[in-house]
């Protein structure tokens, strides 16, 4: 893993004015896992890389999936095995790569009468997804009866069940995920911004030379030349290729995928569960530390990208699903605690509903010589990074004569690993409890701890040994926001709550129970005057009400 490499904005004017007199082989823009993926496959083979992003890292889809690293069950329906096998292989891949990060998740899909799947198909189905993923030992698929399945999950209709398939997937934090890779890049070399927007292209011989951006902080331009540019943001690719003019051929079709958060008593699911809606959609219900989260819509959007909003009707379609396949649940919308919606940035096919998309990532490249991808999946993300670097290699023979080595990112351990197996996360989990119930954490304390920064937890220590201010808790918080600031390059408390930590998804108490101190950290780290601090309070205030607050009055 090797020591924390400093990754901060504290001295942010000087850093940029630094970076814009590099010159560099390829700019990335965008800072999801794709843009991440890219960074570190291409830092590793040997590029001068720097990635931009506008906003903050994984503020758009990469914080808003459903944070599974999952083999595509559902593609099998559509005979998609090429997407299957790859997304299959790659989630054992990424388990390795950080297994702190990338939990193993048992699934449980329930076989009802007049579901999607029926029993036959189900057990040929995942025996076809065990073969092509290359599931091993324990992860292997079982087919169970109806007893066993209601013994694992005594939620399940006992009317209408028939049995079950259970297998194997493995849990994520999506926005930890791709920090850890843009992390794992700078031991490589590579340079990354947050809040840096590209707002034009730099052209030599009306080929893209380079990019001009703006520092949405301080409000300077730079201008950056790069013998390559890879435009990967995601849900804004197409925005880029019209200001490059190279909007032509096939375009992105955006549809909104929507997630609830329950506390874990309104729904006490034992693992997770993929199950049908009665329109014929699948949806999951997730269990997580102290909430149980529900997932996810399909629904066309053409609104405002920056600010995609969870709607009434959207919950109540989840809610209303979740109430008719567990009898004994009723769930009301009162029981939200948190809630989160994203945008997939599909590949538009005519004539296809949003549900009926392929999943498939592409790559275009413009009559002057932008790069772009989009499509793709969370789990694929490292084989979408390895393809489109590939093109890069393959132009820098033709255009320099330059050959880089190939893709090695199956084999570098992200940021945080410094484990073999899984086994050994769940020891170092106990140790750190062990240290630390004295004072009055809890099993969940460790857990959190280790599963967002896996051996990073060690330096947070540290840090909390050092802090003075307030009960343990306290303390703890403010030692992760000082890791945060120093090692992740958080400039608001928002990155901190939302994208660092998850705590507006997944402990959206501890939010409102240390706002005051972590507040207080940022402003003794930036010297934010006493007007920003208000402004970032509020600021909170209205994500805490917009991710939680679903009464009929307020919409």
């Amino acid at each position: 893993m090797g020591e924390n490499i400093a990754f901060s904005n504290t001295d942010r004017k000087n850093s940029l004015q630094t970076l814009a007199k590099g010159t560099y082989d390829l700019v990335v823009i965008g800072g999801g896992i794709t843009g991440a993926g890219i960074a570190l496959d291409a830092s590793a083979r040997g590029l001068k890389v720097l990635l931009l992003e506008k906003g903050d890292f994984a503020s758009g889809t990469s914080s808003k999936s459903t944070k599974l690293i999952h083999g595509g069950l559902r593609y099998l329906k559509q005979f998609d095995f090429w997407l299957v096998k790859e997304v299959g292989s790659e989630r054992a891949i990424v388990h390795k790569l950080a297994p702190h990060l990338v939990i193993p998740e048992k699934m449980l899909l329930p076989l009802i009468e007049g579901g999607s799947y029926g029993k036959w198909l189900t057990s040929i189905g995942l025996k076809v997804y065990d073969i092509l993923a290359q599931v091993e030992g324990e992860d292997k698929r079982q087919m169970l009866e109806k007893k066993e399945a209601l013994k694992l999950e005594p939620l399940l209709p006992k009317k209408i069940l028939n049995g079950a398939g259970y297998y194997a997937e493995y849990r994520t934090d999506d926005a930890r995920l791709t920090l850890e890779n843009i992390k794992t890049s700078l031991q490589f070399g590579a340079k990354a911004v947050n809040y840096a927007k590209v707002i034009d292209f730099v052209y030599e011989n009306e080929r893209v030379a380079g990019v001009t951006f703006r520092d949405e902080i301080f409000g300077g331009e730079y201008s950056i030349s790069s013998k390559y540019v890879i435009n990967a943001a995601g849900p804004w690719v197409d925005e880029l290729r019209t200001l490059n003019q190279s909007k032509k051929g096939k375009r992105l079709h955006l549809t909104k995928g929507v997630h609830l958060v329950f506390p874990r008593e309104k729904l006490p699911v034992q693992q997770s569960v993929y199950f049908d809606i009665p329109d014929g959609r699948m949806m999951f219900a997730i269990p997580r530390g102290k909430v149980t989260y529900i997932g996810t819509t399909d629904t066309n959007f053409n609104a405002d990208k920056d600010h995609v909003t969870t709607d009434i009707a959207d919950a109540i379609y989840l809610i209303s699903a979740v109430n008719h396949m567990f009898p004994d649940i009723h769930l009301e919308l009162s029981d939200i605690i948190s809630s989160w919606a994203g945008l997939r940035p599909l590949i538009h096919e005519e004539g296809k509903s949003a549900s009926e998309l392929s999943r498939k990532d592409e790559i275009f490249t413009s009559d002057t010589g932008l790069i772009s991808i989009a499509g793709g999946k969370l789990t694929g993300y490292r084989k979408m990074a390895e393809r489109v670097v590939n093109r890069i290699a393959r132009n820098m023979e033709e255009d320099h004569d330059i050959h880089l080595k190939p893709c090695t990112t199956d084999k570098i351990p992200l940021c945080g690993n410094d484990f073999k197996k899984f086994k050994h996360v769940k020891k170092y989990i106990a140790t750190v409890f062990d240290r630390l119930h004295d004072s009055g954490f809890s099993e969940y304390d460790a857990w959190y701890l280790v599963t967002t920064y896996g051996k990073q937890t060690e330096t947070i220590l540290e840090l909390y040994a050092q802090t003075k201010a307030g009960d343990p808790l306290e303390r703890m918080v403010r030692a992760e926001a000082q890791f945060t600031i120093a090692y992740e390059m958080a400039l608001t408390p928002l990155d901190f709550f939302i994208r660092r930590t998850g705590r507006l998804y997944f402990d959206i108490d501890s939010v409102r129970n240390h706002m005051v101190p972590v507040l207080e950290e940022f402003q003794k780290a930036y010297n934010y005057s006493a007007e920003e601090v208000d402004a970032f309070q509020k600021e909170l205030e209205k994500e805490l009400d917009h991710h939680s607050n679903f009464s009929l009055d307020r919409h």
